[in-house]
């Protein structure tokens, strides 16, 4: 009788290992384009549910669970800094998306 409840504690938690593992954060650059999509991204308002599902689809996930700005101080590794070469305001912002397969 333990047998078979190991047996099946270790078929959950490998499932929810498996599970969490299709899960992938994205940070992009919050980048204005002139249709307010940067804001519905960065706002994580409905708006922006459309271009956070494209995006997923495009590197073969098949949904996005959520999207939100996301501050540098919050990034791990190197994050590019805005300098002469940004034109517009925002240039240090970013946007984190997370999709699922």
């Amino acid at each position: 009788m333990r047998s078979i409840s190991a047996l099946l504690a270790c078929v959950f938690v490998l499932a929810a290992s498996a599970a969490s593992a299709d899960s992938r954060v994205f940070i992009i650059s919050n980048q204005a384009d002139g249709y307010g999509v940067d804001q519905c991204l960065a706002k994580g308002e409905k708006c922006g549910a459309h271009a956070a599902l494209s995006y997923c689809q495009s590197r073969d996930f098949a949904q996005a669970s959520s999207y939100r700005r996301v501050d540098p101080d919050e990034i791990t590794g190197s994050v590019p800094q805005g300098g002469k070469n940004c034109t517009h305001s925002g240039c240090n912002e970013y946007v984190a998306i997370t999709c699922q397969r």
